[in-house]
């Protein structure tokens, strides 16, 4: 065969010399029209060959001038489409094959080494369609495209092919699969492509189960939401309870029926224009609502926000806002703005505000099966709006989880290792697998609690592990052995004769800083939340570290309180204000302040005799010591909530400037903060008091590091743990830290609670077990 190809057709210009290559993609490159926008590539250079899907990413064989090949490897590296990811462009020279024309071939099975891309909103092309009335697919509650759509929560295994979907029971139709076999179409080769004749189909059932007689459940669902009713919602990656968050009976119904009294709602919106009424969107915040992962952004409360919206976040100064990500949701706005054709409507303010909480009962498991939904849900929902499309994998949606759309993205880490599962701890449970030099974190499990968490755990980790197609060879887990996760963990190595390292709580909290940062070199931790086992066996909370890779050392802490009652202390923030007042030498003020409590005069006597009252150097209790002093709140309702209400308040206050002689900086390593809670002690403005808090705890946080990276000789801060979910706390440090010369490294692709403790182990034993 002549290999050579011309420029033109008269005789005497120079010929081509055609080449052939082998290249090699690798990233979150499958379920994302990868294949599709190569094909296109292809066509536009005059290459020849073919493109698929292996258990690695992406094989692709290339037939073209040597010119046009070095062109199309630089436009994999740069114009990839959208949401796909790509972490290394390889190639090689090959022999030639003489292809005719350009093909996407058959994916082949294999040892996986890709990833399979996250759960993304509807696309702005879809939505066009969606709101067409002169389209196939008008309002059709599964429209998706290589662009958007379920990916993770669909697909059983790699490599992502409809076949490996929960899409496999619904066949294409005619007009599906020309779309689908179509280059030119945003559909080619989308997986989970479907329409009202071939797909899934919607579905209203009422309380007991029966479905409803109305011909659109949409339309069905916005009624009875109107109604006051609460409504079981089937989403990509579990059930959501929604009501309408305007209707104070329906929200307080909600919180009843759910047993979560007072614990902030987050609110589903139709866009940001309509957000605005309720909260100050910094250009940032409205950039994160709009993204296509659409997580729960933290906005600050305007002016009315709590009249507007009762009951959902009650006294607090934040509120979780949202915006719509899957088509049932924007179907809902549509449905509430009178269906009209087109997408302007969408640009304008929508009325229509829902809560939309996790459909998890007593803190187990999401809710993701239909049956499952009628049977465990009965008392709370009214009625159900499920469809035929099954859940692959359950997934939540908020902004201190890895949920729906983080998950399962790789987190890149700045070595290779071998394969490590980490546990994680107790409370909000994520597990960690890691493959060569990435880390796959999983979606929030919960509190270890009960055993539906426990068994989803099991579950989880055997999901990871087969769409991953890896075996760990090592295993970690929390210090604490009494841990579920951690008696998990030994099992688990125990059973696969695999090595497993315990690694302390804090020192996890900073690793998983540095894995995300991808930071090798020494620093100073600041290690602040509720509560973490020590390496002396005590309670820890508020730690000042140098973390230098495997290695921590312990550089200081806060001074330690009693905890009168032991882990009561932690749901009873007036124990911690006693606790204060006793180390303040005020015992005789327990029983006055505290009267109201029946154990007060027992606690006294606890804390004179020093009897079940184990200190801590807890920053959490710190906060709940502050609380309760300030009588912000004597008895949380849920964790953090002490915590919470003080931040809302100090946000209510003008900023205070903090008084030079509330902390001392002991030559131990030891921040007292005892004077602080002297002068709370006094304080009868409860705003000012918290402002006066969170001003001078920063500034005791900054000076204590200060002094700290200046012993050490270190630039570099990681601030980790639930305390810094605080934004008072964090954004006052952060600006302090940075003004004394220090880099300043906090969470950003988890969260700063136990929700990244599993990041931190694993990188701490991918670098113990692979040195």
């Amino acid at each position: 065969m002549d290999h050579a190809r011309r420029r033109g057709g008269a005789g005497g210009r120079k010929a081509l010399k055609v080449i052939a290559q082998r290249i090699r993609v690798t990233g979150v490159v499958q379920g994302v029209g990868f294949r599709p926008f190569v094909w296109r590539l292809a066509h536009e250079l005059a290459l020849s060959g073919w493109v698929r899907n292996d258990a690695e990413g992406v094989d692709i064989l290339v037939e073209g001038s040597a010119e046009n090949l070095d062109l199309v490897l630089r436009r994999l590296r740069h114009e990839a489409p959208p949401l796909a990811r790509v972490d290394s462009v390889e190639s090689r020279m090959s022999a030639l094959v003489g292809c005719d024309g350009f093909a996407i071939l058959d994916s082949l099975p294999g040892k996986v080494s890709t990833a399979i891309g996250h759960d993304s909103a509807t696309c702005a092309a879809c939505l066009d369609e969606l709101c067409d009335p002169a389209g196939r697919r008008w309002r059709y509650a599964f429209i998706t495209c290589t662009h958007c759509g379920p990916r993770y929560t669909v697909t059983h295994h790699l490599p992502y092919d409809r076949p490996q979907t929960t899409l496999a029971p619904f066949p294409l139709c005619a007009a599906c699969a020309r779309e689908y076999a179509d280059p030119g179409d945003r559909r080619f080769h989308a997986e989970t492509t479907c329409c009202p004749k071939c797909g899934p189909r919607l579905a209203l059932l009422d309380a007991l189960g029966r479905t409803s007689e109305m011909a659109d459940p949409i339309a069905a669902t916005l009624e009875r939401l109107r109604r006051g009713e609460i409504v079981a919602i089937k989403g990509l990656g579990g059930f959501h309870l929604v009501c309408d968050a305007r209707n104070a009976a329906a929200v307080a119904r909600l919180r009843e029926r759910k047993a979560r009294e007072e614990k902030p709602f987050a609110v589903l919106l139709a866009n940001a224009a309509s957000a605005v009424e309720f909260v100050d969107l910094a250009d940032e915040d409205t950039a994160l609502l709009e993204s296509s992962e659409r997580p729960i952004v933290l906005a600050r409360k305007r002016a009315g926000t709590d009249a507007a919206l009762p009951g959902c976040a009650p006294g607090l100064a934040w509120l979780g806002v949202m915006l719509p990500a899957t088509p049932i949701q924007f179907l809902l706005f549509h449905e509430a703005a009178a269906s009209p054709p087109g997408v302007a409507w969408l640009a304008l303010a929508q009325p229509l505000a829902l809560v939309c909480t996790s459909a998890n009962p007593g803190g187990e498991p999401l809710v993701t099966g239909n049956a499952e939904a009628v049977e465990r849900l009965a008392g709370i929902a009214d009625a159900f709006l499920l469809h035929d499309r099954d859940i692959a994998v359950p997934s939540g949606s908020q902004f201190i989880r890895r949920a729906r759309g983080y998950t399962p993205r790789a987190i890149r880490l700045a070595r290779s290792g071998p394969s490590v599962f980490a546990a994680g701890g107790w409370f909000k449970n994520t597990i960690c697998v890691t493959r060569g030099d990435e880390a796959f974190v999983s979606q929030h499990i919960g509190d270890l609690d009960n055993a539906a968490t426990c068994g989803f755990l099991d579950e989880t980790l055997a999901h990871l592990l087969d769409i991953l197609d890896v075996a760990p060879q090592v295993v970690a887990h929390d210090l604490h052995p009494d841990f579920y996760s951690s008696r998990y963990a030994i099992e688990f190595a125990a059973r696969h004769d695999l090595p497993v390292i315990a690694v302390q709580h804090h020192h996890a909290h900073i690793a998983a800083l540095l894995a995300e940062h991808r930071y090798a070199e020494p620093v100073i931790g600041l290690a602040l939340d509720g509560v973490g086992l020590g390496g002396d066996g005590a309670a820890w909370g508020g730690e000042l570290l140098r973390v230098d890779g495997a290695r921590f050392t312990r550089l200081g802490h806060l001074r330690p309180l009693s905890m009168p009652g032991g882990d009561r202390a932690a749901r009873e923030p007036w124990r911690m204000a006693a606790a204060v007042l006793h180390a303040l030498g005020r015992d005789a003020e327990i029983l006055t302040r505290f009267a109201a409590q029946p154990a007060a005069t027992t606690l006294a006597q606890m804390l004179a005799r020093g009897v079940n009252s184990p200190p801590t150097s807890s920053m959490g209790r710190a906060f709940d010591a502050a609380a309760g002093l300030l009588g912000v709140r004597a008895v949380a309702s849920f964790e953090g909530q002490a915590a919470m209400l003080l931040e809302g308040l100090a946000a209510t206050y003008r900023d205070v400037m903090p008084p030079s002689d509330a902390y001392r900086i002991g030559s131990d390593g030891t921040l007292d903060l005892l004077p602080l809670y002297r002068m709370l002690a006094e304080c009868s403005d409860a705003a000012y008091g918290a402002a006066v808090f969170h001003a001078t705890l920063a500034a005791a946080l900054a000076d204590w590091v200060e002094q700290s990276a200046s012993r050490e000789g270190l630039k570099t801060v990681a601030c980790g743990g639930g305390c810094f979910l605080n934004h008072i706390l964090s954004g006052k440090l952060a600006t302090l830290l940075a003004r004394r010369g220090l880099r300043v490294l906090m969470a950003r692709a988890l969260p700063p609670n136990d929700g990244g403790l599993s990041l931190g182990q694993a990188w701490i034993a991918l670098q113990t077990y692979g040195e």
